[in-house]
């Protein structure tokens, strides 16, 4: 794997283990597959991510290992280490591109609708900052919840879950991170994400939880007639110390 990867993965605040293992998994695909930057030039890795899709449905019917990749051990539980490797990747991928189009932008004068793209690319660097700290307290978010999407966004057919995880019943709680105000969009957003999740694990319970600095009118009446989906406003302190005080 490329030192940009390990550095992205490093920057996302994994432990060195972590970093190691989710490489050596993503190099394991790339080993049987071929260069995963070309895949993902070509389809974002969705022909790859569709060959490691293994259900529980797959599990309970005792399903061949569909992919190119021989292991040893529990089919379902390989498979979704990989396929969850290989989606860390295609993030990697996509938050990168988006870095290197907004910063082009900035190293000249702006235009009205440069200013907007540089907002979104801060928008969306904030976004980043907030769902790795997070992941790193989710138990605050609420006691008992345990990330299960190894570190990367699940990807669904409506898209990816910023961070899937498991609650203390044994729910799958998918959990959306939104900066600012979340708008009506959002809840629908969350819903459709749920939906292929109890789609693709038809014997779970699923709901869900927007996170938002603060919600609108609308998203808080559409939420309100959703039992299985949970608001949660966040809210941001800074602590100072002196400069001078603190390096000594």
């Amino acid at each position: 794997m490329k030192s940009a990867y390990q550095h992205w993965l490093e920057h996302q605040g994994y432990a060195v283990k972590s970093v190691q293992t989710r490489m050596a998994h993503a190099g394991r695909v790339e080993e049987r597959y071929g260069d995963l930057d070309q895949h993902y030039d070509r389809d974002q890795l969705g022909s790859v991510i569709d060959e490691l899709m293994y259900s529980t449905e797959d599990e309970r019917r005792n399903k061949p290992n569909p992919s190119k990749i021989p292991f040893n051990g529990n089919a379902r539980e390989n498979l979704a280490s990989y396929k969850s490797a290989t989606e860390l990747y295609c993030k990697f991928r996509r938050e990168t591109a988006e870095d290197d189009n907004t910063s082009g932008i900035s190293m000249f004068s702006a235009t009205d609708g440069d200013e907007a793209v540089i907002e979104r690319g801060q928008l969306k660097g904030l976004e980043r900052d907030l769902q790795a700290a997070l992941r790193r307290a989710i138990d605050q978010l609420e006691p008992g919840l345990e990330i299960v999407d190894d570190g990367a966004g699940r990807s669904v057919s409506s898209g990816f879950i910023d961070i899937t995880a498991r609650d203390a019943r044994g729910s799958i709680v998918v959990i959306e991170l939104k900066t600012g105000t979340a708008r009506q969009n959002a809840v629908a957003q969350v819903l459709s994400y749920m939906g292929c999740v109890a789609t693709e694990e038809p014997d779970a319970e699923v709901r869900g939880i927007l996170v938002a600095a603060d919600f609108d009118k609308k998203t808080r009446a559409a939420a309100r007639v959703v039992p299985a989906l949970s608001l949660r406003a966040y809210r941001v302190s800074f602590e100072f110390t002196n400069a001078d005080e603190a390096s000594v």
